[in-house]
């Protein structure tokens, strides 16, 4: 027993000299003490530091191999790459799927092959909510208020509008075959109609009469939305209205070089926002030159808490410029500007690059409690008008819309002084 207690005895001094010459070694030569020294010695074999390239990669192949659950290994990495955009904390920097990436690429362009209509979920299948004017829906008979119960002889009832959407669409050209369901006709009503390319209305202006007001509700920023607006606008100008309504309700926004493009309509070569990058270097936008139009008149802008990035940089550079009444309620509050790298799978990243400014130097961004809910943030509207909801409320129709009746008030009011 004596003898095994000096063996014992002996080992533990020789692996302490070791120790301690390794130590030692690592001291007098400034480096931090080898740790991997210590595991080789008692026999452990260090792991290789992985970059987290190679350790995502590593992980991904462990999950695809050893879970027992079924995996659809192109799911499994949209949903990693989900949680990699999501780990920024960045409500404006996400990840897109392929068909979400194709939905954004046709808002921002602002056209698209398909019939031309804007359809709304309902139980029974897909309610008509819009047909574009001179689109292929419209030549085929297709009206607002019908429902599509099939598509091609499949049937649509009960699908999600998502899914109807893509069963209409398709390439320019070919047919698709509707059966819709009417309001007041008894029998289904079939439909064939010509897919072709489709130029999604995003500016549309009228007259509202008696008051003899321009009304101009734009809807998104897009590619084509410029032409639209410009078009929409000479159109009201020659008609000389009392004052002109511009109408930014529930307008996402959209694309920079659209909105400051437009307000080239209203300023001469003035600055748009200021951009706040990466490395603090800025960059500005700005109006374009000789593109104003006389407009002897007063203008109101409507906006809400749906007007959010292009539509808040619209609103607020008029209003900074003061060149327009603000009224409605405070904006959305998104003060970053995003750009979309589409990845090789047809997915897309859209990841934010700058914080923007107005002319005055404001920044709207947004502010939430730990809940998400609004605390401060946006656009202050120059008059605040809270919407009344009324069982018979329509946006864009004078008496049935709270605060457009409130803007043609104050438009003939300022009009009279």
């Amino acid at each position: 027993m004596k003898r095994f207690a000096t063996v014992v005895f002996a080992l533990a001094v020789i692996a302490a000299v070791f120790c301690t010459g390794f130590a030692f070694r690592d001291l007098a030569s400034r480096r931090e003490v080898s740790r991997d020294a210590f595991a080789r010695l008692l026999g452990f074999a260090p792991q290789p530091k992985q970059t987290p390239t190679a350790l995502f990669t590593h992980e991904y192949n462990a999950i695809l191999a050893k879970s027992l659950v079924p995996i659809n290994a192109e799911v499994l990495k949209h949903r990693a790459m989900e949680g990699m955009f999501a780990s920024l904390g960045d409500p404006h920097t996400n990840f897109l799927e392929p068909v979400a990436a194709e939905d954004l690429k046709l808002e921002t362009k602002g056209d698209f092959v398909g019939i031309g209509a804007r359809l709304s979920p309902d139980p029974i299948g897909a309610r008509v909510a819009t047909v574009f004017k001179g689109a292929p829906a419209e030549r085929a008979g297709l009206k607002p208020g019908d429902m599509v119960v099939s598509v091609d002889g499949e049937d649509a009832a009960g699908e999600d509008v998502n899914e109807v959407v893509a069963k209409i669409r398709g390439k320019a050209g070919t047919k698709v075959s509707i059966r819709v369901v009417r309001p007041g006709v008894v029998a289904p009503v079939n439909l064939e109609i010509v897919r072709g390319v489709v130029v999604i209305p995003t500016a549309e202006g009228k007259m509202i009469e008696p008051d003899h007001i321009g009304y101009l509700a734009v809807s998104q920023f897009a590619e084509t939305t410029p032409i639209q607006f410009s078009d929409a606008l000479d159109d009201l100008v020659q008609q000389r209205p009392k004052g002109l309504v511009i109408d930014l309700r529930g307008n996402p926004g959209g694309l920079l070089p659209a909105v400051s493009e437009m307000l080239g309509a209203f300023l001469d070569g003035k600055e748009v926002i200021s951009m706040k990058l990466r490395d603090g270097s800025k960059q500005i936008a700005t109006t374009p030159r000789a593109k104003t139009k006389a407009m002897p008149f007063p203008i109101v802008v409507l906006v809400n808490e749906e007007s959010a990035s292009a539509s808040e940089i619209f609103a607020g550079v008029l209003q900074d410029y003061q060149h327009a009444t603000i009224m409605g309620e405070h904006t959305y509050g998104k003060a970053s500007v995003q750009t979309v790298f589409t990845l090789v799978d047809g997915s897309s990243a859209k990841i934010t690059l700058a914080r923007y400014y107005l002319p005055s130097g404001r920044n709207i961004e947004r502010k939430v409690d730990e809940d998400g809910q609004y605390i401060s943030g946006g656009l202050t509207p120059d008059i605040k008008v809270p919407l009344v909801i009324e069982t018979d409320t329509l946006l864009g129709e004078p008496g049935r819309d709270s605060q457009l009746d409130l803007a043609i008030e104050h438009l003939r009011q300022a009009k009279g002084r």
